[in-house]
């Protein structure tokens, strides 16, 4: 383990104290093409496991909190890309869902989603059961669209199926499927393009969970009404390039206070950090190289979310951003991990059960996967 220095850096940042101080902790090295890693508790005892997907791998596997040791959810899997878990049948071990076979060109992409259950012993392999085939499907997340605490699987794939590189031209589908009847729902067709990231949110504070997607097209939401009917409502643009330089990659919810924001990585495996308030954008960062992954989280107990961002580029690195102010006018920058970590994703969770919020991230180029302990303000 090392203690994590924070560095202020690049110009046009505000100069402030680190949210909180983090020691580093690396689980693995050995996850070829590591892209996925989801904070959840696999055994039934309480504690959040990480459950990973490496692309280079024809293996799922999951590492035991807290001794991280590693067991295989099942094997001779090929370009996986995504995983979501879920209690479907409340035996309190969640069933998983994957995305796999998985191209970034529809054409050469099968886009298979299956399901993988457990036979109690959640260290044993599971089953698995393939559930449907969409080209190119690539994000997976549980959503409780109704707010009646019964989820449903949302999937959304990265283009559509008769999109070609370099523009990937046409409508790109959103579905969702409903546990036990496995059947896929069409939920819109309103985003063109790539749709790289999704994000499962609250919005209106009415327990019924909304879909933010960003893509090629910006940044929209997904709302599914109480007359069962989907309304998409396109809440920004992204970055102002043309297409296919443009939009929006990744997405997350934060707060400052009562406060709502946006964060982004802009555009598509962008250099940028945005912000977006009361719909005005604000660049905070240009310095990524590849970024992938973006989360928010209140790491000093101070009331304001900061952002975690990681990009895979020129080695990787994962940086986390702090509002000086409770307008977030002003933003500061620090570094968690530059060289050592090619994040393709990270996750926020109390890993080790002192009340305080920790960081795992998965290296895609760096094949690791690491867990930054939160030693700051409970």
């Amino acid at each position: 383990m090392r203690a994590v220095v924070f560095a202020l850096c690049f110009a046009g940042l505000a100069y402030s104290e680190p949210p909180a101080a983090f020691i580093e902790h690396t689980i693995a090295r050995d996850l070829k093409g590591g892209y996925q890693v989801v904070a959840v508790d696999l055994n039934k005892d309480g504690k959040p496991d990480l459950l990973v997907v490496a692309m280079g791998m024809q293996e799922l596997v999951w590492y035991e909190n807290p001794t991280w040791e590693r067991h295989v959810i099942a094997g001779n899997l090929s370009r996986m890309i995504n995983v979501a878990a879920w209690d479907t049948d409340g035996d309190g071990i969640p069933e998983l869902l994957l995305a796999h076979e998985f191209s970034n060109q529809a054409k050469d992409s099968l886009g298979i989603v299956s399901r993988l259950e457990h036979d109690g012993d959640p260290r044993r392999p599971w089953k698995i059961t393939e559930i449907d085939r969409i080209p190119t499907s690539h994000r997976l997340r549980w959503a409780d669209i109704a707010g009646d605490g019964r989820k449903v699987l949302i999937s959304a794939p990265l283009t559509g199926a008769a999109a070609e590189a370099p523009d990937y031209r046409g409508h790109t589908p959103l579905v969702f499927y409903k546990p036990g009847e496995w059947k896929r729902h069409v939920i819109g067709e309103e985003n063109e393009g790539v749709t790289h990231g999704i994000f499962i949110v609250d919005w209106d504070g009415a327990g019924r969970d909304a879909i933010l997607t960003a893509g090629f097209t910006g940044i929209h939401l997904y709302r599914f009404g109480k007359d069962g009917v989907w309304t998409c409502t396109e809440i920004a643009k992204g970055d102002p390039t043309p297409w296919p330089k443009g939009g929006s990659s990744d997405v997350a919810v934060g707060h400052l206070g009562k406060q709502r924001y946006i964060a982004a990585i802009e555009p598509w495996h962008g250099n940028q950090v945005a912000v977006y308030q009361e719909g005005k954008r604000m660049l905070i960062d240009n310095a990524l190289t590849d970024g992938h992954t973006i989360a928010a989280a209140d790491f000093n107990g101070d009331g304001r979310d900061e952002i975690v961002a990681g990009f895979r580029g020129a080695g990787g690195g994962v940086f986390i951003y702090s509002a000086d102010d409770a307008r977030g006018a002003h933003w500061s920058k620090q570094v968690l991990d530059s060289g050592g970590m090619a994040a393709a994703a990270c996750t926020v969770a109390d890993l080790n059960g002192d009340g305080r919020p920790d960081i795992a991230c998965i290296g895609q180029g760096t094949a690791n996967l690491k867990w930054y302990e939160n030693r700051g303000p409970r």
